[in-house]
């Protein structure tokens, strides 16, 4: 079933406005990257520029696959979502290209950054030189939502008036 036809169970879709607001409003999701047995997905931390990226810093190891995808990747995905309640939740799929911040650009960008939340394995990370910056940059964006209960659900106010 498609999007629009889940309109009736009261699901929609949302409009660049809701998109921008709602990625302002959240910290972590989901990379995708594309590898040869199957996609990757790691939960990231991210900060939004309010306009067109997403800034991600990763924690390097000796070796690191996700490192490894992300610099061969001619594209990406990021999914954000919040699910409250099975009948109360938003959802924002990205598609972009990724690349590292140059290291001129770094000192700035992290600046601007206002990552309320994260691990506290990033924060011992990122004073020991062992992290990269990576900027995702949006393409494509598609948002959905569901807010409150589907139709058909939702109390009768009339029955609520006759108490």
């Amino acid at each position: 079933m498609t999007v629009d036809g889940l309109r009736d169970y009261g699901m929609v879709r949302m409009d660049d406005d809701e998109i921008q607001g709602f990625l302002s409003s959240q910290q972590t999701g989901v990379l995708g990257l594309s590898a040869d047995d199957a996609p990757i997905m790691r939960p990231m931390s991210f900060w939004y520029d309010g306009a067109s990226s997403l800034y991600i810093l990763y924690v390097l190891g000796t070796s690191s696959r996700k490192a490894e995808l992300t610099d061969r990747a001619d594209v990406a995905r990021f999914l954000v979502y919040r699910a409250d309640t099975p009948f109360n939740w938003m959802s924002v799929l990205l598609t972009g290209t990724i690349t590292p911040v140059s290291e001129d650009k770094q000192d700035e960008i992290q600046e601007k950054m206002e990552m309320r939340w994260r691990p506290d394995v990033f924060e011992r990370a990122s004073t020991s030189g062992n992290t990269t910056l990576y900027q995702f940059r949006i393409e494509d964006q598609a948002g959905i939502k569901h807010l409150g209960l589907p139709p058909g659900l939702e109390p009768d106010s009339s029955e609520d008036q006759s108490k």
